[in-house]
């Protein structure tokens, strides 16, 4: 994607405050000068057999975008593709009403969406939101010194996977779904309150190449502290497998030399690499708002958050772990 972003002609506007320069999570527009938009999309087939739960899923995971920029999610549309002709509709109505009680959770409105007849079903939203223009968290802003937080344990490809070969009873993929389902509104308003340098989720890229982007728009350093990282239950065990999605081979042939893996062992690098769906929130904070920043996510009923590295001048590679 992003060799094909180099190919268009760049935008420029004074009120675009956040484009795709960054490769942020989402874009955002100011309207006026105490008033911003946020906008993002997002869509996949599914990842579980019951059609109720992938809407929740796949909802937290579009309105994760919103909160990983500071802001509030106000409006969704739904994005739906579906195989009316092979499927019984009732299928469609179970997907919808589970994206629709996670909008409501988040306090968000459905305002309509948009329907495609295809051979495979996916499901997601376009969500917009709203934040103070001078309280926009992006991904840019991490300072040597910081203090790298995750809000949500890591392994929900490995599990998915592992489910859908048959080798994951759905009673254990209880925990990778309840994390899934979880919104990022707890680590949202902690992190607001608190005050942060930067921000992004955990998705598609894992969360060792979310945080190269992180690094990359910081132009730092990222330390990873492999064992702090928080996992979900057996997620080594199905790993040291082969069990993993193909992300984690794009991913790191995407860093190339930008990851200096040290002595970790390969298995959990691979995991730290593989994509995750409806991940955590990844929280750069200065040290001295470090124990705030903790203390609040505990108030805020955050998952299992960790502090799992530290933010470095930039050195030779962006990613190390350790």
């Amino acid at each position: 994607m992003a060799q094909v972003l180099r190919q268009l002609p760049p935008v420029s506007h004074p009120d675009l405050l956040v484009g795709v320069e960054t490769f942020d999570d989402a874009g955002v527009f100011r309207l006026r000068a105490d008033l911003a938009v946020v906008q993002t999309v997002d869509f996949f087939p599914p990842l579980v057999d019951d059609p109720f739960v992938f809407g929740q899923i796949a909802a937290a995971n579009a309105l994760s975008d919103i909160y990983a920029m500071g802001g509030r999610p106000l409006t969704a549309l739904n994005i739906v593709c579906f195989p009316d002709k092979d499927l019984p509709v009732e299928i469609l109505s179970d997907i919808l009403r589970g994206g629709a009680e996670r909008l409501q959770a988040a306090g968000a409105v459905l305002v309509g969406g948009h329907s495609l007849r295809d051979s495979e079903i996916k499901y997601g939203l376009a969500v917009t939101g709203v934040v103070h223009p001078d309280r926009v968290i992006t991904n840019a802003g991490a300072r040597p010194g910081d203090q790298v937080v995750l809000t949500k344990p890591i392994g929900s490809g490995v599990l998915t996977s592992a489910a859908k070969s048959g080798k994951l009873p759905d009673a254990e993929l209880a925990e990778a779904i309840e994390t899934m389902i979880a919104l990022n509104e707890p680590g949202c308003r902690a992190m607001t309150d608190v005050g942060v340098s930067a921000a992004t989720d955990v998705t598609g890229f894992g969360l060792v190449g979310h945080a190269f982007e992180v690094a990359q728009a910081s132009h730092v350093t990222i330390m990873l502290d492999a064992f702090a990282v928080p996992l979900l239950a057996r997620t080594i065990e199905f790993a040291s497998q082969g069990i993993v999605t193909r992300a984690h081979k794009g991913t790191r042939n995407h860093l190339g030399d930008q990851l200096d893996v040290g002595r970790v062992d390969p298995v959990l690098v691979n995991v730290l690499c593989d994509a995750q769906t409806s991940g955590g929130l990844l929280i750069f904070v200065p040290p001295d708002r470090a124990d705030a920043l903790l203390t609040t996510l505990c108030a805020c009923g955050a998952q299992r958050w960790a502090v799992i590295g530290e933010v470095r001048e930039r050195e030779t590679c962006a990613i190390r772990l350790r």
